[in-house]
């Protein structure tokens, strides 16, 4: 049947093509590998979005959080000044009231004058 120099051919022949083999699965990358290779990567690519995604709303919430506590401290900061503004003009409002009335004089402001005078 087969002689020994066929067995040997035959050998190199099967060794030639694991090699063939090798050196293409090698070239191109062994395609079992850059399957596992490409599914951990889509995995960390998600964790990665996912933790770039909380991040993001973290620091929008703290932005958000900052912002209206400034809002309403400037708020605050309003309401006392325009309080202030009242007591003055009050205050204002009533010493002349009374500069008039040391002079025997009388007022000649109404209601509405006066309710004119604060919104003003």
């Amino acid at each position: 049947m087969f002689g020994i120099l066929d067995y040997l051919k035959l050998g190199a022949g099967v060794a030639a093509g694991i090699l063939l083999y090798h050196l293409y699965a090698v070239s191109i990358g062994y395609p079992a590998a850059a399957r596992d290779a490409r599914a951990g990567y889509v995995l960390l690519a998600e964790k990665a979005a996912a933790e770039a995604k909380a991040t993001e709303m973290e620091r929008q919430r703290n932005e958000a959080a900052q912002a209206t506590e400034e809002h309403r401290k400037r708020l605050e900061a309003a309401q006392a000044a325009e309080q202030a503004a009242k007591d003055t003009l009050e205050q204002e409002i009533s010493s002349y009231e009374l500069q008039l009335s040391e002079k025997n004089r009388a007022c000649a402001v109404t209601a509405a004058d006066r309710d004119w005078l604060l919104r003003h």
